[in-house]
């Protein structure tokens, strides 16, 4: 249930500086300094339990149902202690990004900072990157761009394999969960035929572009989505077989698969600095975190584990393609697809607030609304596009992960700890230990990248010699 209201209630990420209220006078660099929490002005904003939520609602959506095939590819000890291990680092990578956006926004007078901000007048502490600071806020956006528009691709893969498996069994589907006696289903079209049905439907959905008309349905698609999740852990935890026979770790080449499935789960980066920045008390953040984080962090593990057990080493893509065949869970998957619909505008609003506004202020006010509503059409088109190119929600998953959320979640943090914070006392162990976190990012990022495309490229091919042999 990725962010909605972070996007909606942070400030948009495209604006570089947001210009203050005349309640928030601005401050130089020189002037006194804030206290820890001291805010530029007076606030009003989310309340404890507001931010807990919407914490939440930023880190749960389509990954959390691939940590049964990541803990498959980990093994059945190995994959929930890693999580535990990521989950720890991912949360300490959270705060160390709040403590330099906070340090530098105080120290550059400023409201707020996005994450590119943060990143830039980090870089400007450092004399032989200063010159180029522009280009942290770049590729922090880059990123940004990548793992936004990402999610938009799984979500049109999740949503395709989703529904064509219930049109596929609605004729023999029954109301008996307890034996899948629904094995003959009949074949449908392509799951990339899916895909171009739904591109209408997106394409009309992300005209809206204002996310507080959302606002009704992406309450509607919040409760789906968690009554959806609710029946899958009751369906997993009633299922566990005895003796459970799976191997303890994994193969070490599938190993790169479950780190990027794992980080891609690790979605809320992003959403980090806006609730921080909206909270009444920014004093509580920290607690807020890692309560938030840790509730997110034990229903990963726990549901990777069970979701493993219960399906065995036959589980494959989203655990929803794995559950029974019958009526009670094929509902379960079109709630959770309609939350996924509606999730898609929702993380496609930070790729546009971050690419439309320079492409508009280009062209008169004229031609604005027609620019604005072609990039639209364009980036939905694009992400349709991806996707079709890699129908294989796991490979799509982890690729993206790889890529992109390892950067923003493991690598980019420490080292902006270490750039904010090098002229002022660092201890040497600090360094090191951040240096040895953005290391193992830097290689997740690599083995993961190149394991997914391996395996992308092998099941392309495999998918094209089994449609070659058809026709013959």
């Amino acid at each position: 249930m990725a962010s909605d209201s972070n996007y909606q209630d942070g400030p948009d990420f495209s604006r570089r500086d947001e210009s203050p209220t005349e309640d928030e006078p601005i401050r130089s660099p020189g002037s006194p300094r804030q206290t820890e929490y001291e805010r530029i002005g007076g606030r009003t904003g989310s309340s404890f339990f507001q931010t807990i939520i919407h914490l939440l609602k930023g880190n749960i959506g389509t990954g959390l149902l691939g940590l049964p095939l990541a803990v498959k590819n980990a093994g059945l000890v190995v994959g929930p202690l890693s999580l535990l291990a990521m989950g720890i680092v991912a949360i300490h990578c959270m705060n160390l990004l709040v403590k330099c956006a906070h340090h530098l926004s105080v120290k550059m007078g400023k409201p707020f900072l996005s994450y590119g901000d943060a990143v830039e007048h980090g870089m400007e502490n450092v004399p032989w990157l200063s010159r180029h600071s522009v280009w942290g806020r770049r590729v922090v956006n880059m990123f940004l761009n990548i793992t936004q528009l990402g999610f938009c691709c799984v979500y049109f893969v999740f949503l395709s394999d989703n529904v064509k498996q219930v049109v596929e069994t609605a004729n023999a589907t029954t109301v008996n969960c307890h034996n899948n006696e629904t094995a003959v289903t009949v074949p449908s079209y392509d799951s990339r035929l899916y895909m171009l049905f739904f591109l209408p439907f997106i394409i009309v959905l992300v005209f809206i572009r204002n996310l507080k008309y959302l606002a009704p349905l992406s309450f509607v698609a919040n409760i789906s989505m968690c009554v959806s999740l609710v029946l899958i852990y009751y369906y997993c935890l009633t299922n566990i077989p005895y003796p459970i026979n799976l191997p303890l770790a994994g193969r070490a080449v599938d190993y790169p698969l479950f780190f990027g499935t794992a980080v891609f789960a690790f979605e809320g980066i992003g959403v980090v600095l806006p609730l921080e920045n909206k909270m009444q008390n920014p004093r509580k953040f920290p607690m807020v975190l890692y309560l938030g984080m840790g509730i997110v962090t034990t229903l990963y593990i726990s549901l990777g584990t069970i979701g493993y057990i219960g399906f065995g080493e036959q589980i494959r893509g989203s655990i929803t393609l794995n559950l029974p065949l019958c009526w009670l869970y094929q509902v379960v998957k079109l709630l959770y697809s309609f939350g996924i619909y509606i999730t898609y505008a929702l993380q496609f609003y930070v790729s546009a607030e971050i690419l439309i506004p320079p492409a508009v202020a280009r062209c008169g006010p004229r031609w604005a609304v027609m620019v604005d509503l072609s990039i639209r059409v364009a980036l939905v088109g694009l992400t349709c596009f991806l996707a079709i190119l890699i129908p294989e929600l796991d490979l799509v998953i982890s690729l993206v992960g790889s890529v992109s959320s390892s950067a923003l979640a493991l690598i980019i943090p420490p080292l902006l700890q270490i750039i904010t914070f090098h002229n002022e006392d660092m201890k040497l162990w600090v360094m090191v230990k951040d240096i040895g976190i953005s290391l193992i990012g830097l290689v997740g990022f690599v083995a993961g990248t190149y394991i997914s495309i391996q395996e992308i490229v092998a099941r392309n091919g495999s998918r094209h010699n089994s449609t070659h042999l058809q026709l013959l």
